[in-house]
Parts: structure tokens; C-alpha cells; sequence
């Protein structure tokens, strides 16, 4: 790193100010409900819910201290001024110096000083194929927050840059839990004030379906004429004109019915969000052990005990299936080997089926230790996109999908991620996610594609995955 880019972040995380008050609170008894409360409470213009591993609920909201890269440029921001850099077509490496002279600002430890953000799947073109695909929308965002709440049955601890934020939070965890009215008045067709009804939320899976159908059969062609492994197709899912989409109330509704490794409600860096990520693309500790969980290979999965066993059944002995998640995990040794200490790389977990909301997959665990001249965005660089949103070989994949899908992915098959100065870093991949940017809302869903795919298959497998988010759509009156 130049002398002068040195400078501008070394100024930049100088002027990011410590969280030096805290308090610790009374437990909540919905850490999910006290979450989605305070992210509508509008205490900043960004925030961030995160769900972690273990039932932990994290808040953070700010708006002062930002960091947003694109391809070729990187824009700082804190106490009210902007600092701004190139990034010569590496806005990873930018992104990752500037975090790593906030560590060096604040202490190895910063206080357990946290970051929120998320990761465009545009990214993917820059690390691995064709960086004329990136586009030049922004690809990088964190939010640094003025105030940060954890959540755990044990416990509230609220941390803030001042006594004025810490006393925010604090009076609005003690005022009693509202009840929100439902709304009024008219919807659109198939919905409710509610939500959506079955009939409503089948028709919004259902669009676009022939149009998937024909990019499936394009990309079998692709496969059986030897140019890539696997790709996983995805169709972007308007949501009709009509009442905004209430997200928090979503993402509420939605987590009581679903079962994710992660979740996340944020309003961050230009998009809006409410997910429950199946899967994570990576977790990095404090000691540098690194794991990935892909996930691929899919049924339904319902009310239906009995039903939802046989179809774990035919998960386990369907050799599409099978093949498909086979040549995820060996890929993730090979990624995860590219930046972890040689024999550490294994295979904790291999082939278990999970359910996530109304699917399940197979699934399985690959983790190593991270060689000491490599950091935990290295492995975010080497691991990024989750290979299950992409394909194998991942560049092949990639180009197969600039081919094959209909405009940028943006934050679908991305990541949402939280990190520490300390070196921590966990990223949720983005599936199962009401995504809004701008006026448009809108739902994805994608299927692994090999040579034995059929499209009607992979067409009822996206609806299978849409059920997970679209009868959980709320709306808001305003």
C-alpha cells in the first residue's frame, strides 16, 4: 500500500470514534421481535439486524461512518467529511486496507469495535471472470455504527459512541412492546393487509417461469458441450404494484417460519433487505479457523412429517442431487485450500440434510486454519460468491450466467456480513431475501443446473425456495 493511500485511511479510521459507553440490560423474551422493533424505531438513516449462530440478535444503526467501494473507486466517510481513493480494479484489497487501519487506530481488540455490511454478486466478476461484467453500481458497503445492540437470552448490552445514543436505546427497550394495527383498506389482488394470501403468493412465484424454463435448456446445452460443470440459474420475481412492502414486518413474519443459519433485516447502503440465509459463505474466528457450509441439492419441505422423510430419502439417493452437491464441496476444499495452512483443510460435516424453511438440503462443512500471511479477506476473496450461488468451475459459471440471466443479480447471491477490527468475519449468503432498491421490490430464486437437469424440475425447485418468503409478505399503509 502507497505512502499516500497509507495517509488517507490512517486519517480516515482516526476520525472514527470509539464506542465508549455501554450498558448492560435485562434480557429480552423476543430477541427477534426487540430487533425488528428497534430497526422501525428509525434511530438512523442505516441499519442492520443480524442473526448469528446460536440464537444471538445483533442491531446496529448510524449513518456517519461509512465505507462504499466500487470498481474503481472507494469513498470513506466519518464526522461529517469524505475521503476517496482509487481502487485500480481492486476494491476488495481497498476495502480490506481501510478496515485494517481502523484495527490499527483503534487497538487489536478495538473494544470489540464491529462492522455491518454487504457484498454486490457483481463482485464475483472482478475476482474470477470477466471484469467488463462488473458494471458501476457499488459492489462494497459497511456501515461502522454509532450504536450497536446484542441480544442474547442472558442479556441486552447496548454499546454507543456517547451517553445520548445509549440513553436512545435505553428508554426505547424499556417503553412496553406495541402492537402494530394491522392495515386498512384496498391491496392488490391475492393480498391482504396481512399479507398475501396462498393464491396470491403462488401467483407471484409463478412469473417468469417459461422464461426460466428456456435459460435452464440454454444452459444444459452449455454443459453437455463441455464448457462448465454446473451454474445455478436464478429468475428475479417482481413484486406487483400496489402498497410498499413492509419490511420489518416481513422479515418477522418470516422468521417465525423459517429455520436459517443466518438472518438479516437492513436498510444499508442503497438496499433494503429482509433474509434468512440458508447458508453461510464463510466464518472466520479471532484464532483464523475459517469454515464454509455449502449447501446444494434440494426438496420440499412442509407441514407434513411423514412426507417431508421421504423426501429426505429421495434427497439422499438422487444422483443429480448428489452429483450436484458433490462437485460444491469439492470446489470449497479446493478455495478454502488456497488460503489455509496445507493440512489443515477437512471435511467436518458431509452430506447431513437441513431443513430450511420450506426446503431442505444437503449440506455439509469444510474447515481449515488460515495460513498467518492470510487474512480473513483473503478467504472472503477466494470463497466469494458462495459456490452455490454460482457454479463449477466458478469463472465458467459465471460467464454462463451473464449469458443466460436477464440484468445484474446486485445483492442476490451476494453476501451480508459482520466483522470485528479483531480479525472476525461472518458472511451470510444471500438467498431466500425480499430485496428493494429504489421503487422496485423484488424476490429471487435460482436452481442448480448439471447435464441431467430437466426444466420443469428446476422451475418447481425455484418455487419451493420462493416459498419461503413470499406467503410471509407484509404491506404498509403509508
Amino acid at each position: 500500500m502507497s505512502d499516500g493511500l497509507r495517509n488517507t485511511w490512517d486519517s480516515w479510521a482516526g476520525s472514527v470514534p470509539p464506542l465508549e459507553s455501554a450498558s448492560t440490560l435485562e434480557p429480552s423474551h423476543d430477541a427477534a421481535a426487540t430487533a425488528t422493533r428497534l430497526a422501525r424505531a428509525g434511530l438512523a438513516d442505516q441499519y442492520m439486524v443480524y442473526e448469528a449462530e446460536g440464537g444471538v440478535w445483533h442491531f446496529a444503526a448510524g449513518s456517519s461512518v461509512s465505507l462504499t467501494a466500487h470498481a474503481t473507486g472507494i469513498t470513506a466517510r466519518a464526522r461529517g467529511r469524505t475521503w476517496t481513493s482509487r481502487t485500480d480494479g481492486r476494491p476488495l484489497t481497498a476495502f480490506a486496507a481501510a478496515l485494517n487501519a481502523l484495527s490499527e487506530a483503534h487497538g487489536a481488540h478495538g473494544g470489540g469495535r464491529h462492522f455491518y455490511g454487504w457484498a454486490a454478486f457483481e463482485l464475483a466478476h472482478l475476482l474470477h471472470a470477466d471484469p467488463a461484467a462488473t458494471g458501476d453500481g457499488p459492489l462494497l458497503h459497511a456501515l461502522i455504527p454509532s450504536v450497536e445492540v446484542t441480544l442474547t437470552g442472558e442479556e441486552t448490552v447496548v454499546r454507543a459512541v456517547d451517553e445520548a445514543w445509549l440513553r436512545k436505546v435505553a428508554d426505547l427497550l424499556a417503553e412496553p412492546s406495541p402492537r402494530h394495527p394491522l392495515a386498512e383498506g384496498t391491496t392488490p389482488e391475492g393480498m391482504t393487509p396481512e399479507g398475501v394470501t396462498p393464491g396470491g403468493a403462488e401467483h407471484i412465484i409463478a412469473a417468469g417461469t417459461a422464461a426460466y424454463g428456456s435459460a435452464v435448456a440454454r444452459t444444459v446445452e452449455d454443459i453437455r458441450a463441455g464448457l462448465l460443470e454446473k451454474a445455478v440459474v436464478s429468475r428475479k420475481v417482481p413484486l406487483p404494484a400496489g402498497p410498499a412492502v413492509d419490511f420489518p414486518a416481513t422479515y418477522l413474519a418470516g422468521r417465525r417460519s423459517n429455520t436459517p443459519a443466518r438472518s438479516y433485516l437492513l436498510d444499508l447502503g442503497g438496499y433494503r433487505a429482509a433474509g434468512f440465509s440458508p447458508e453461510t459463505v464463510l466464518e472466520v474466528g479471532e484464532n483464523g479457523r475459517v469454515s464454509t457450509q455449502p449447501l446444494a441439492g434440494t426438496r420440499a419441505h412442509g407441514p407434513d412429517q411423514a412426507e417431508n422423510e421421504r423426501r429426505r430419502t429421495e434427497l439422499l439417493s438422487d444422483p443429480k442431487e448428489i452429483h450436484e452437491h458433490a462437485v460444491s464441496v469439492r470446489l470449497a476444499w479446493e478455495e478454502m485450500a488456497a488460503v489455509c495452512r496445507p493440512g489443515s483443510v477437512a471435511v467436518e460435516e458431509f452430506m447431513v440434510v437441513r431443513p430450511r424453511g420450506s426446503v431442505q438440503h444437503l449440506a455439509s462443512r469444510v474447515t481449515g486454519r488460515l495460513r498467518k500471511d492470510a487474512g480473513p479477506w483473503d478467504a472472503f476473496a477466494s470463497l466469494f460468491p458462495a459456490i452455490t450461488a454460482t457454479g463449477v468451475s466458478k469463472a465458467a459459471a459465471l460467464h454462463a450466467l451473464a449469458r443466460h440471466e436477464e440484468g445484474p443479480r446486485g445483492l442476490y447471491g451476494g453476501a451480508v456480513f459482520r466483522g470485528s477490527i479483531a480479525g472476525t468475519l461472518d458472511a451470510a449468503l444471500v438467498l431466500r431475501t425480499l430485496i428493494g432498491e429504489g421503487e422496485e421490490t423484488w424476490l429471487r430464486a435460482g436452481a442448480g443446473v448439471t447435464a441431467q437437469s430437466l426444466p420443469e424440475r428446476e422451475i418447481e425447485e425455484t418455487c419451493e425456495k420462493l416459498r419461503s418468503v413470499a406467503p410471509h409478505l407484509r404491506f404498509s399503509t403509508d
